[in-house]
C-alpha cells in the first residue's frame, strides 16, 4: 500500500508515524512544499515546544477548543493527552508538566521533539521529499493522483492520502481541496494580542495582573485569567482566550473595538464597593497612593488613580460616595480602545479551514473523496494557547494514520 502525507509539520509527521505503526508494510512518503520541516514545532513555546496539556478530563479538555471541541471529545477517547505523553516518553523524550498544566520536554528545547520525529521516521523507513508542493489531487478509480507544483515530479498515484498542510491564512490556499467538493470555512486569525496605539497604559509594559476578566463591548465575548500589559497594548491568557473564541466576531469588527477590563476579577460591583468601604473604615487616615486594594501592582494602581482624577495624597476617609464610585468603576469596568492585532509570538493559528461537515471524525476520512484523510489545523479546528493545538494535531493524525474506512 502506497500512502502520501502532504505536509511535514507536527500533524504530518505524526500521521506518517501512525500509518507505519498500524500498517508496517505500507510505503509512506511525506511531501513538503517548502524547504523547512517541523517549523512550527521549532518555534512553539518560545523554542521549548509546548507538546500538550496536562489536563486529562476529556470534557474539560474539549472546552479549550473554540472550534472542533465537540467532535474532538470522541477523538480524545482514542488518543488522549496521556497517550501523547506516553508516546514521547516511550521514545526517550522526558516530559515535565508545569503548574499551569503546560507540558514541555525536560530539555526545554523543541529540538528534542524534532530529533525524535526524524529518528523514528528514519528507523521505520518513511521517505521525506521537501520542495514538493501539491497543486491538485485527482481521483483515479479508488486511488488518488497527486499533481506537483513547478512540475518537480510527474504525477504520482497513491492508495491513500493524508492532508496535513496546517492552517492557511487565505482561502485561496484551500482551493485545491475545495475543488474536490470539500466545504471550506473562511480562514481568519486566532490567538492574537490587542494593539492599543492611543492608550497610555502601554507605558506600564511588563506588568502582569494574575486574575482579570476582559469583555468586548457590544458582544457577549469574555475571557479571564492573567493579563500582560505590553508596549503595543495587551496580551496574556485572558486576551488570547478572547481572541480565539471571538476570532470571527473580531475579524468582522476589523479589529476595532473597546475592551472592558475588570482588574480585580470580581463581577459584582456591590462586592467591590463593600471591600473599598471596609478600607475606608479600617484605614481612614491612609493616603490612596500608599494603600492598594486587592494587592494591585503599584504602577497600575497609581495609573488608575490618575486616570479617574483622584489625588494620590487624598485620604481614604475623604473619598466620599463619588470618589468610591469612580474607583469601583475603574477597577471593574476600565475601557480601552483596541485598533489592530499582533500575532502572538510567532505562533500563527487560524480559525477556519476544511469544514468538519466534510470529514468523518471517526476515521478522519473525507466524506466526499474516498481514501483521502485529514489531520491537524487544515481542518476547522483550533485551540487556545497551552499545548491544545498540538494535542488536536497528535490526536487527529493518530486516527488518520489508522486509514480506517
Amino acid at each position: 500500500m502506497k500512502v502520501a502525507v502532504i505536509g511535514a509539520g507536527a500533524a504530518g509527521f505524526f500521521a506518517a508515524l501512525s500509518v507505519k505503526e498500524h500498517h508496517p508494510k505500507a510505503e509512506v512518503t511525506i511531501f513538503e512544499k517548502s524547504k523547512k520541516i517541523l517549523s512550527k514545532v521549532k518555534i512553539s513555546g518560545g523554542g521549548r515546544c509546548n507538546v500538550t496539556n496536562g489536563c486529562t478530563a476529556i470534557s474539560k479538555l474539549a472546552e479549550a477548543y473554540p472550534r472542533g471541541g465537540k467532535k474532538l471529545k470522541k477523538a480524545f477517547r482514542v488518543f488522549s493527552t496521556a497517550d501523547t505523553m506516553e508516546w514521547f516518553e516511550d521514545r526517550g523524550v522526558a516530559l515535565m508538566t508545569q503548574e499551569d498544566n503546560c507540558v514541555f520536554p525536560v530539555s526545554q528545547d523543541s529540538q528534542s521533539i524534532i530529533d525524535c520525529f526524524l529518528k523514528e521516521a528514519k528507523k521505520i523507513g518513511i521517505q521525506l521529499k521537501i520542495d514538493h508542493g501539491i497543486s491538485a489531487i485527482k481521483s483515479v478509480g479508488e486511488k488518488l493522483e497527486l499533481h506537483f507544483r513547478k512540475e518537480v515530479a510527474p504525477p504520482s498515484i497513491f492508495d491513500k492520502v493524508i492532508v496535513a498542510t496546517g492552517g492557511s491564512p487565505k482561502r485561496s490556499g484551500l482551493e485545491w481541496l475545495e475543488a474536490l467538493n470539500h466545504k471550506i470555512e473562511d480562514p481568519v486569525p486566532s490567538l492574537f494580542t490587542f494593539n492599543m496605539p492611543q492608550e497610555s497604559i502601554r507605558e506600564l509594559m511588563g506588568i502582569v495582573i494574575e486574575k482579570t476578566q476582559v469583555r468586548i463591548q457590544g458582544t457577549k465575548l469574555k475571557g479571564d485569567g492573567p493579563l500582560l500589559i505590553t508596549h503595543w497594548g495587551m496580551s496574556g491568557p485572558a486576551i488570547l482566550k478572547l481572541s480565539a473564541f471571538g476570532a470571527r466576531i473580531l475579524s468582522d469588527l476589523n479589529y476595532e473595538f473597546k475592551a472592558q477590563v475588570n482588574w480585580v476579577n470580581e463581577a459584582k460591583h456591590e462586592t467591590v464597593l463593600s471591600d473599598l468601604q471596609e478600607i475606608v473604615q479600617s484605614h481612614p487616615q491612609k493616603i490612596l497612593a500608599n494603600y492598594r486594594p486587592y494587592s494591585l501592582k503599584e504602577r497600575l494602581w497609581l495609573y488608575l488613580l490618575e486616570k479617574v482624577d483622584l489625588p494620590l495624597k487624598k485620604k481614604w476617609s475623604d473619598l466620599g460616595k463619588k470618589g468610591l464610585n469612580k474607583l469601583v468603576n475603574v477597577l471593574t469596568n476600565d475601557v480601552y480602545a483596541v485598533k489592530g492585532k499582533t500575532t502572538f509570538k510567532e505562533e500563527f493559528v487560524t480559525c477556519g479551514g476544511v469544514s468538519l461537515e466534510s470529514i468523518d471524525f471517526k476515521t478522519m476520512q473525507s466524506r466526499v473523496c474516498k481514501n483521502l484523510y485529514f489531520a491537524g489545523e487544515v481542518m476547522d479546528i483550533d485551540g487556545i494557547t497551552g499545548g491544545y493545538n498540538f494535542q488536536s494535531a497528535w490526536t487527529t493524525a493518530f486516527i488518520a494514520g489508522k486509514l480506517d474506512d
